[in-house]
């Protein structure tokens, strides 16, 4: 379980804040979206919870332990991190960029072959046809499977999404959707993603975090946020897919 407890974060030393008095929880296997427009402070969340970022007050907990009382590298073996620039090494094979934290973290060479093989399969690229690949050789959609399938290595407590699959054209990043649903599911993943994509969010996680200027301003099921939206941004964020969806019915009947 994930928990923020009261999370302020300034840059400037209290003049303004990215973050102001944030709390919210993250139950085991459950994928919580994190929306709301640039600034908001989405990704300054994803970055404490991983201690790129430490807050200036408040206290972070990942499975009851606080990220603060955590060596910085060690917290970060145990969560995976997927974003959208992929950030993929260059130079090393799909088999290698998947590998890497295992190499970091001591896997035996069996071992790590076995894993790289099993999330490779889970992202639907067989290491017998693309492990010898370098990532020059892959599609843009290729290559973000491959980043999930690096964030899913090391079997992490927790995987950080930042706008994964926003670079992405609308059919491959649809695909790459359901399978990391049907993935985050079938693993029972603890998942926090980071997203500008009402829809996305709506079809993707359980829970939404709706933020803005630094502060959560309603947190529920995308049931509850679309009947029950406590804040006029909140309502005119989720009123944005409705009627996009309307106008697309309205032009599938009209003669």
């Amino acid at each position: 379980m994930i928990e923020l407890r009261n999370i302020h974060k300034s840059f400037d030393n209290g003049i303004t804040h990215a973050l102001a008095d944030t709390s919210f929880t993250v139950e085991e296997g459950e994928l919580l979206g994190l929306i709301g427009e640039s600034g908001s402070g989405k990704t300054t969340t994803l970055k404490m919870i991983n201690r790129l970022e430490d807050p200036s007050s408040g206290e972070i907990r990942v499975n009851g332990q606080n990220v603060l009382d955590k060596n910085p590298e060690e917290l970060r073996r145990n969560i995976g991190y997927v974003f959208q620039g992929i950030g993929l090494f260059p130079h090393y094979t799909v088999a290698e960029n998947v590998t890497a934290v295992l190499d970091l973290l001591g896997w035996e060479e069996s071992q790590m072959k076995k894993r790289c093989a099993e999330t490779l399969t889970m992202v639907g690229l067989p290491v017998e046809e693309y492990g010898d690949r370098f990532p020059s050789q892959l599609s843009g959609g290729q290559q973000q499977r491959v980043g999930v399938a690096r964030a899913l290595a090391a079997k992490p407590d927790l995987v950080l999404m930042d706008e994964p699959f926003g670079a992405l054209d609308p059919i491959t990043r649809a695909e790459l959707q359901e399978e990391f649903k049907h993935i985050q599911s079938e693993l029972n993943l603890t998942v926090i993603m980071v997203t500008h994509d009402m829809t996305e969010a709506l079809l993707m996680a359980h829970r939404i975090a709706v933020m803005k200027d630094g502060e959560v301003l309603q947190i529920g099921s995308p049931r509850e946020l679309i009947n029950q939206p406590r804040h006029d941004y909140v309502k005119e964020i989720v009123e944005m897919p409705k009627r996009r969806a309307d106008r697309l019915e309205k032009l599938i009947h009209s003669s």
